[in-house]
């Protein structure tokens, strides 16, 4: 690898595997499966394949509000795929997603299986499936499918972008770091002008726009992203802050966020979610294990 003044590109890019730091192992630049491994199935309607980073979390909060709002259709087993080892390269995986990310859903309570996939797309289909947290029609869902295709852009610049360089890339060079971490700023300048004058982003409704980007923005906006609290100085953004406390007092929100989750506290990982009651089951375990240790 070339120093940052020094590397030139050469006329033809080929790939080395080496050079790509921490996930060297699961990053490649070919689509398609690299094994066969079919995917699990459960008995709920809906089928979830993820992992509990930010895009995988939207869904799971979006399908825990449906269930806490009373849509008993929105039953679903999560099943955890580990993209640190390479699972969304399985067979089965790529057949319902070609593009190998996480998260997919897969409908399966028709007579034909539906696969969505791109955590946006999953948002809008269970939306207007369930006809929840997206307004019918006019200025007000206008401004919610606004702001939840200004996450979908914005998102890569935050996570791919600052996110990269700041915390993964396996040097540190200055010149993406703050040309991504202006962007971040801008971006957190945008939430906050916006929250300043609403309760919530896409207006005064809680809606999938504020499940799009609170796994992003307002996990930022608490210090738990990145390790980048301090360095973006995210408690000045106060709309911003009171919008993210807002949102992860919601019981959904909290139980969403645990789901799939493989970081972080042991008592808010729950691996996989095939009931209702897995919840209290991880709380259980997590209290034993307290007092075991006391």
């Amino acid at each position: 690898m070339g120093d940052e003044q020094g590397y030139v590109p050469p006329k033809v890019w080929v790939w080395d595997q080496e050079s790509g730091g921490r996930f060297a192992s699961i990053n490649r630049p070919a689509a398609g499966p690299t094994h066969d491994r079919p995917l699990n199935v459960g008995r709920h309607p809906l089928q979830l394949y993820s992992m509990g980073t930010p895009n995988g979390v939207k869904v799971t909060i979006m399908l825990e509000e449906l269930l806490e709002a009373g849509h008993e259709g929105a039953e679903y087993d999560a099943w955890l795929i580990r993209i640190g080892d390479g699972d969304q390269f399985g067979s089965g995986f790529v057949e319902v997603n070609p593009n190998s990310k996480i998260p997919v859903l897969v409908d399966r309570s028709g007579p034909v299986p539906v696969p969505v996939f791109e955590s946006g797309a999953i948002l809008v289909y269970l939306a207007e499936k369930f006809g929840a947290f997206l307004p019918a029609e006019g200025a007000a869902r206008a401004a919610c499918l606004s702001w939840l295709f200004w996450q979908v852009g914005s998102g890569p610049y935050l996570g791919g972008g600052f996110g990269h360089f700041y915390a993964y890339a396996p040097e540190k060079f200055e010149y993406p770091i703050n040309r991504f971490a202006m962007e971040t700023k801008r971006q957190l300048d945008v939430l906050d002008r916006r929250l300043a004058t609403s309760e919530y982003v896409g207006g005064p409704e809680f809606t999938i726009a504020d499940m799009a980007i609170w796994p992003w923005y307002g996990q930022l906006a608490r210090g738990e992203l990145y390790d980048a609290g301090e360095f973006l100085q995210v408690q000045d953004y106060r709309p911003l802050q009171r919008w993210t406390e807002q949102v992860w007092a919601r019981p959904a929100v909290q139980r969403g966020y645990m789901v799939n989750r493989v970081s972080g506290d042991p008592s808010t990982q729950l691996l996989e979610r095939h009931d209702k009651g897995d919840f209290e089951s991880l709380k259980r375990s997590a209290s034993g294990d307290r007092d075991e240790r006391a």
